[in-house]
């Protein structure tokens, strides 16, 4: 008599079968699903049962007129830009199947993980409103995880199925679980969003990049508080040296027309 089989693993996309005498550790195969759209220079094509998006940062310090950044004087509005077209983009790209990853600055309320270099770069001085500082407004702690300021800005709203991973430097895969939930859920290939495009989006792509995921910036998705040269220069550098660069409106016609 056969043994029943019972499912092991924390994603339904890298499954053993196990029963007190067996392991099947055959994972079932996924059907490809390939899209195609304009990336200039070329068209390419990826396979949407392996893609995931990445948003980096979409956060009230970041984004809000309330949050950090502009309470430190810096203009927020190219920060909100990509909120309109993520609210229009994401509700496909999930229908679809496609893992939704945010990516948030949210330290740890002690930051013993957090060097004095790190901190050094945003508040060097010693007298201004750094990491875990309480902003003047409503003393939200910035980027502290749990807090009103690292939240993601009320207008892009998470679904359950969505998956949250705490960062604590520009790049997302350093001291975080990014790379270790990206390969139990068997993705290969990700598309990268969110601010500040050339600072902790342009890391964590080259960093993915770098563990060898195809990357791919979506231009309209992301953008910066920086000059408009760091821009790009992002872009260029993306295009030249580590992925590719398309908007979300060709990702969209390529599902729409596969």
């Amino acid at each position: 008599m056969n043994e029943r089989l019972r499912p092991l693993g924390s994603s339904e996309r890298n499954v053993w079968q196990v029963s007190d005498t067996s392991a099947d550790l055959a994972r079932a195969p996924r059907p490809v699903r390939p899209i195609t759209f304009a990336a200039p220079p070329k068209q390419i094509s990826i396979d949407l049962a392996r893609t995931g998006i990445v948003i980096i940062d979409m956060q009230n310090d970041f984004c809000h007129p309330d949050g950090w950044l502009a309470g430190i004087g810096v203009d927020v509005e190219p920060a909100r830009r990509p909120i309109e077209p993520l609210a229009h983009l994401l509700p496909a790209l999930r229908r679809e199947g496609v893992c939704v990853l945010w990516v948030n600055w949210g330290n740890r309320p002690d930051k013993l993980n957090l060097s004095p270099a790190l901190l050094h770069v945003y508040n060097p001085t010693g007298a201004g409103i750094g990491l875990g500082d309480p902003l003047p407004k409503n003393g939200a702690p910035v980027l502290e995880a749990g807090s009103w300021a690292a939240a993601i800005v009320d207008e892009l709203v998470p679904e359950p199925s969505d998956i949250h991973i705490a960062k604590y430097r520009m790049s997302g895969f350093v001291d975080t679980a990014l790379d270790s939930i990206l390969r139990n859920l068997g993705l290969t290939t990700l598309l990268f969003a969110g601010v500040n495009a050339d600072q902790c989006v342009l890391a964590t792509l080259m960093d993915a990049n770098f563990h060898g995921y195809d990357t791919l910036l979506l231009e309209d998705c992301s953008a910066t508080t920086s000059p408009d040269y760091c821009m790009q220069a992002t872009v260029y550098n993306v295009r030249q040296c580590f992925g590719f660069v398309t908007r979300s409106a060709d990702v969209l016609a390529g599902i729409v027309s596969a």
